[in-house]
């Protein structure tokens, strides 16, 4: 069931304070924003881009501060009301991202939300996309690369996860990301700073330099016994893999069941060093 939108505004003075962004334009002469819709995504026709500004940082350091004992729905509100229209939010599903979604459902169920398909993904990982259809009523776009599997793999000798798993997210999940944001200001992280080393030093809005967006992670102070007390206080759907010992779900060929005792993030590129696939990374 979809959720009507609620209406939140700053008030004049809020927006007086506000500091002017200075963007980029690919062309000139383009001095209007259109935005069209493709499979109810919104498209943007000048594809400007923010530029990391003196006062940009100065703004974020600030809000950063000031939401850090912030709910994340108090989060989630901001971040809609300062970037909307150009905020969106990358997820594969798993149970701090469909909490956002949860709450983006009820705050702003009209934020771009998509999916970065790799073509390896679990059956029941696609199958809770459309779950989320159902309770939501909002469509999570699969954004996927130009090669499908067989393609990739055919012209790689087989598949690049064995062989090389750090170029194989790199063109199957961060090219496409970058493609996918294109005319975005700002992007909802589900991440938490428990979860990881490199997610410790997560900051509740940031810069990410990557991908040249505002990162705002609504959960970074959550702990997995908060997300998944929503998940049960909600009847938040989730992904059934995570009744079977899958803590943390990417694609099937990297992501085993964990074993007692073991971190929640064991189970992605055993075997190898590897932990992350790149998106969170501070490189």
């Amino acid at each position: 069931m979809s959720h009507p939108a609620r209406a939140y505004s700053m008030n004049s003075t809020q927006v007086e304070s506000q500091p002017r962004l200075k963007v980029i334009y690919p062309d000139e002469t383009q001095s209007m924003v259109k935005a069209s819709t493709a499979n109810g995504q919104p498209v943007f026709s000048d594809n400007k881009q923010l530029e990391f500004t003196v006062e940009l940082q100065e703004e974020i350091k600030r809000e950063s501060e000031r939401l850090e004992t912030a709910t994340p729905q108090e989060i989630l509100r901001w971040a809609v009301e300062r970037f909307a229209p150009r905020f969106t939010m990358a997820t594969a599903f798993g149970p701090e991202g469909m909490c956002i979604l949860h709450m983006l459902a009820e705050i702003a169920p009209e934020t771009p939300i998509f999916n970065l398909d790799t073509g390896y993904q679990f059956k029941e990982t696609l199958e809770l996309r459309e779950r989320v259809r159902e309770r939501y009523g909002i469509e999570v776009e699969l954004k996927r690369p130009a090669l499908t599997v067989e393609q990739y793999e055919a012209v790689n000798g087989g598949p690049v996860y064995k062989t090389d798993p750090d170029r194989c997210c790199f063109e199957r999940k961060i090219r496409v990301l970058h493609e996918s944001v294109v005319g975005m200001h700002a992007w909802a992280s589900a991440i938490r700073r428990d979860q990881s080393s490199d997610r410790a030093k997560a900051a509740i809005v940031g810069w990410d330099k990557k991908f040249q967006l505002v990162k705002v992670s609504p959960l970074a102070n959550w702990t997995k016994k908060d997300v998944w007390k929503m998940i049960v206080d909600e009847q938040v759907p989730y992904n059934p893999l995570h009744d079977q010992g899958y803590p943390s779900i990417g694609c099937w060929p990297c992501t085993r069941a964990v074993l007692f005792g073991e971190d929640e993030r064991a189970g992605r590129w055993s075997g190898v060093a590897k932990t992350e696939c790149g998106l969170h990374t501070q490189d």
